[in-house]
């Protein structure tokens, strides 16, 4: 079982000196990854309503500090040597995928291959709105983004005609170092989990119980086997409140029974003694699960 630190960039660890001393002790502790959220801007009073609270909105003030998550994982990978970057999730829809394509490529570059692209369609309409990338067309435009960047990387030269997007001959370097990049579809519905077995080399449900992740795994392995994929190629990632204290190993157990391959904690349970809080994780549960 793989370890990550979700909701890495926010709260005081949106500054420099806390982020490097907390990605240190994570990486030291065991954990494979860390996985920085994203909003590029955040309307103030917005009424979409955020699918991963009961309050139907984000944790902290609409002002709270989110650094943009590529440029905070770039400043990380000077200051670590294992741990895995990756962003948790990025809202491709607002991206250009072009310009996309050549930011992430540098950061795997840069990073010795660390790279992981975790990515959403997004639920904020009103971001979308000020954005000026229409929020009805957000599903279209994630696949294409995805298919987009993946010609960018694999191809010397690529070409691509869609809906959104039509170039020619275009070279994109540096490549990946290992050619292209793992890219983790976000999201809870079944229309993720049918993204993630179409397109995706992982599947990232933030939130479910135990039932609603194996339907939601079988949806994802399921539409790969339609779309001659490998279902076993994909990876599986996610977590919870279960993951911590004394029931953390029971259920990190019961999750790889499930299929989980990666087991998520947020960074907010470390955040009042880290280096202490993150070794003592490390030896309580994440030496003990890989024992």
């Amino acid at each position: 079982m793989k370890f990550a630190i979700a909701f890495a960039n926010i709260g005081p660890l949106a500054h420099p000196r806390p982020a490097v001393e907390f990605a240190q002790a994570a990486e030291a502790a065991g954990f494979e990854s860390v996985w920085a959220v994203e909003h590029s801007v955040v309307p103030a009073g917005y009424e979409s309503t955020y699918p991963y609270d009961p309050s139907g909105r984000m944790p902290g003030p609409d002002d709270s500090e989110i650094p943009d998550p590529l440029v905070w994982l770039s400043f990380l990978a000077s200051a670590t040597s294992t741990l895995k970057l990756a962003t948790g999730v990025l809202i491709l829809p607002q991206r250009n995928p072009m310009v996309l394509a050549k930011e992430v490529a540098t950061i795997d570059m840069m990073s010795e291959g660390r790279m992981l692209l975790g990515v959403g369609s997004g639920w904020l309409e009103e971001e979308f709105d000020a954005i000026g990338v229409p929020f009805a067309e957000r599903g279209r435009r994630t696949d294409e983004n995805v298919a987009v960047l993946r010609a960018l990387w694999e191809q010397d030269e690529a070409s691509f005609e869609g809906e959104f997007h039509s170039f020619s001959n275009c070279i994109v370097s540096p490549k990946p170092v290992e050619g292209t990049i793992p890219i983790h579809v976000g999201g809870h519905t079944p229309v993720a989990a049918r993204r993630a077995g179409r397109l995706g080399n992982g599947f990232f449900p933030a939130k479910g119980n135990h039932e609603e992740l194996r339907d939601l795994f079988a949806t994802a392995r399921a539409t790969a086997e339609e779309h001659g994929r490998d279902p076993d190629a994909i990876e599986f990632t996610t977590g919870g409140n279960g993951v911590l204290g004394s029931g953390a190993l029971a259920e990190i157990e019961a999750l790889a029974e499930l299929g989980v391959d990666r087991v998520i904690v947020p960074s907010f349970v470390f955040w009042g003694n880290p280096a202490e809080d993150l070794a003592r994780y490390g030896e309580e549960v994440i030496a003990k699960s890989q024992a």
